[in-house]
Protein backbone atom coordinates (compact mmCIF):
# COMPACT_ATOMS: atom_id res chain seq x y z
CA UNK A 1 0.00 0.00 0.00
CA UNK A 2 1.71 3.27 -1.16
CA UNK A 3 0.19 6.48 0.35
CA UNK A 4 0.82 9.97 -0.63
CA UNK A 5 -0.20 12.59 1.81
CA UNK A 6 0.12 16.27 0.71
CA UNK A 7 -0.25 19.76 2.94
CA UNK A 8 1.39 23.00 3.37
CA UNK A 9 3.38 24.10 6.21
CA UNK A 10 1.93 23.43 9.65
CA UNK A 11 -1.26 21.76 7.77
CA UNK A 12 -1.12 18.20 9.78
CA UNK A 13 0.16 16.18 7.69
CA UNK A 14 3.11 14.97 9.54
CA UNK A 15 0.86 14.27 12.57
CA UNK A 16 -1.72 12.42 10.24
CA UNK A 17 0.66 10.27 9.00
CA UNK A 18 2.37 9.42 12.31
CA UNK A 19 -0.99 8.43 13.57
CA UNK A 20 -1.86 6.10 10.82
CA UNK A 21 1.57 4.78 10.80
CA UNK A 22 0.82 4.16 14.63
CA UNK A 23 -2.52 2.59 13.69
CA UNK A 24 -1.22 0.22 11.19
CA UNK A 25 0.09 -2.18 13.90
CA UNK A 26 3.17 -2.60 12.01
CA UNK A 27 6.79 -1.70 13.01
CA UNK A 28 7.44 1.27 11.45
CA UNK A 29 10.63 2.83 10.25
CA UNK A 30 11.04 6.46 10.18
CA UNK A 31 12.86 7.88 7.19
CA UNK A 32 13.84 11.66 7.81
CA UNK A 33 15.01 13.37 4.77
CA UNK A 34 16.41 16.73 6.13
CA UNK A 35 19.17 18.09 7.53
CA UNK A 36 19.98 20.16 10.44
CA UNK A 37 21.94 22.75 8.90
CA UNK A 38 21.16 25.11 10.69
CA UNK A 39 19.16 25.86 14.54
CA UNK A 40 15.57 26.35 12.87
CA UNK A 41 15.92 23.22 11.21
CA UNK A 42 17.51 21.61 14.51
CA UNK A 43 14.25 23.04 16.05
CA UNK A 44 12.09 21.24 13.82
CA UNK A 45 13.83 18.13 13.96
CA UNK A 46 13.58 18.32 17.62
CA UNK A 47 9.96 18.73 17.78
CA UNK A 48 9.08 15.80 14.83
CA UNK A 49 11.54 13.64 17.48
CA UNK A 50 9.62 14.31 20.38
CA UNK A 51 6.16 13.39 19.50
CA UNK A 52 7.08 9.82 18.00
CA UNK A 53 7.04 6.84 19.68
CA UNK A 54 10.41 5.65 21.32
CA UNK A 55 10.37 2.42 19.49
CA UNK A 56 10.14 3.49 15.77
CA UNK A 57 13.31 2.81 14.08
CA UNK A 58 14.77 6.04 11.92
CA UNK A 59 16.60 6.42 9.30
CA UNK A 60 17.86 9.63 8.30
CA UNK A 61 18.93 10.12 4.59
CA UNK A 62 18.74 12.93 2.70
CA UNK A 63 19.38 11.83 -1.26
CA UNK A 64 19.01 7.80 -1.48
CA UNK A 65 15.60 7.45 -0.85
CA UNK A 66 14.94 4.77 -3.26
CA UNK A 67 17.53 2.59 -2.25
CA UNK A 68 16.78 3.11 1.22
CA UNK A 69 13.07 2.09 1.10
CA UNK A 70 14.25 -1.09 -1.17
CA UNK A 71 16.31 -1.84 1.99
CA UNK A 72 13.63 -1.21 4.60
CA UNK A 73 10.26 -2.82 3.03
CA UNK A 74 8.21 -5.37 4.67
CA UNK A 75 5.30 -7.05 4.67
CA UNK A 76 5.55 -6.67 8.27
CA UNK A 77 6.68 -2.78 8.16
CA UNK A 78 5.73 0.29 7.55
CA UNK A 79 7.92 2.97 6.27
CA UNK A 80 7.13 6.96 6.67
CA UNK A 81 9.32 9.12 4.84
CA UNK A 82 8.90 12.72 5.55
CA UNK A 83 9.30 14.59 3.48
CA UNK A 84 9.93 14.33 -0.15
CA UNK A 85 9.93 18.14 -0.71
CA UNK A 86 12.99 18.40 1.13
CA UNK A 87 14.28 14.92 -0.35
CA UNK A 88 13.64 16.98 -3.94
CA UNK A 89 15.65 20.45 -2.11
CA UNK A 90 18.51 18.06 -0.99
CA UNK A 91 18.54 16.99 -4.81
CA UNK A 92 18.26 20.36 -5.96
CA UNK A 93 21.18 21.53 -4.38
CA UNK A 94 23.57 18.75 -4.95
CA UNK A 95 26.87 19.33 -6.67
CA UNK A 96 25.59 16.47 -9.49
CA UNK A 97 22.60 18.00 -12.31
CA UNK A 98 21.88 14.47 -13.15
CA UNK A 99 21.65 13.41 -9.43
CA UNK A 100 17.79 14.89 -9.21
CA UNK A 101 16.53 12.82 -12.08
CA UNK A 102 18.47 9.55 -11.49
CA UNK A 103 17.32 9.47 -7.49
CA UNK A 104 13.49 10.72 -8.40
CA UNK A 105 13.00 8.10 -11.52
CA UNK A 106 14.38 5.42 -8.83
CA UNK A 107 12.52 6.21 -6.08
CA UNK A 108 9.49 5.77 -9.06
CA UNK A 109 10.96 2.59 -10.29
CA UNK A 110 11.01 1.58 -7.20
CA UNK A 111 7.59 2.09 -5.39
CA UNK A 112 5.32 -0.49 -7.75
CA UNK A 113 7.40 -3.64 -6.07
CA UNK A 114 7.85 -2.93 -2.35
CA UNK A 115 5.92 -4.95 0.02
CA UNK A 116 4.50 -3.64 3.48
CA UNK A 117 2.83 -0.10 3.69
CA UNK A 118 4.21 3.01 2.68
CA UNK A 119 3.68 6.40 3.52
CA UNK A 120 4.76 9.46 1.83
CA UNK A 121 4.68 13.00 3.40
CA UNK A 122 4.77 16.08 1.09
CA UNK A 123 4.30 19.49 0.76
CA UNK A 124 2.14 21.23 -1.41
CA UNK A 125 3.95 24.36 -3.30
CA UNK A 126 1.79 24.73 -5.97
CA UNK A 127 -1.12 26.29 -4.37
CA UNK A 128 0.17 30.27 -4.79
CA UNK A 129 1.44 32.79 -7.09
CA UNK A 130 4.73 31.96 -9.51
CA UNK A 131 7.65 32.83 -7.69
CA UNK A 132 10.61 35.11 -8.19
CA UNK A 133 13.49 33.72 -9.24
CA UNK A 134 15.17 30.31 -11.47
CA UNK A 135 15.46 28.33 -8.69
CA UNK A 136 12.41 28.79 -6.82
CA UNK A 137 10.32 28.67 -10.03
CA UNK A 138 12.28 25.10 -10.74
CA UNK A 139 11.41 23.71 -7.18
CA UNK A 140 7.53 24.48 -7.84
CA UNK A 141 7.91 22.72 -10.96
CA UNK A 142 9.73 19.69 -9.64
CA UNK A 143 7.43 19.20 -7.01
CA UNK A 144 4.65 19.40 -9.15
CA UNK A 145 5.66 17.01 -11.16
CA UNK A 146 6.67 15.05 -8.06
CA UNK A 147 3.14 14.73 -6.45
CA UNK A 148 1.54 13.82 -9.88
CA UNK A 149 3.30 10.77 -10.71
CA UNK A 150 3.32 9.68 -7.13
CA UNK A 151 -0.14 10.26 -6.96
CA UNK A 152 -0.68 8.13 -10.08
CA UNK A 153 0.93 5.05 -8.76
CA UNK A 154 -0.55 5.62 -5.04
CA UNK A 155 -3.09 3.27 -3.75
CA UNK A 156 -4.72 6.71 -1.75
CA UNK A 157 -3.87 10.23 -1.61
CA UNK A 158 -4.72 12.41 1.06
CA UNK A 159 -4.76 16.49 1.34
CA UNK A 160 -4.59 17.64 4.86
CA UNK A 161 -5.57 21.40 5.41
CA UNK A 162 -5.77 23.02 8.95
CA UNK A 163 -5.63 19.38 10.53
CA UNK A 164 -8.16 18.04 8.70
CA UNK A 165 -7.46 15.43 5.88
CA UNK A 166 -9.23 15.34 2.63
CA UNK A 167 -9.42 12.03 0.73
CA UNK A 168 -8.50 12.58 -3.46
CA UNK A 169 -8.09 9.28 -4.46
CA UNK A 170 -8.61 5.61 -2.67
CA UNK A 171 -10.75 4.40 0.57
CA UNK A 172 -10.59 4.99 4.03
Amino acid sequence: MIELILGGARSGKSRLAEQLAQDAGLAVTYIATSQPLDDEMRQRIAHHRARRPADWQLIEEPLALARVLGEQAAADRCLLVDCLTLWLTNLLLHEDAQCLERERQALLDSLGDLPGRIILVSNETGLGVVPMGELSRRYVDEAGWLHQALANCSDRVQFCVAGLPMLLKGTL
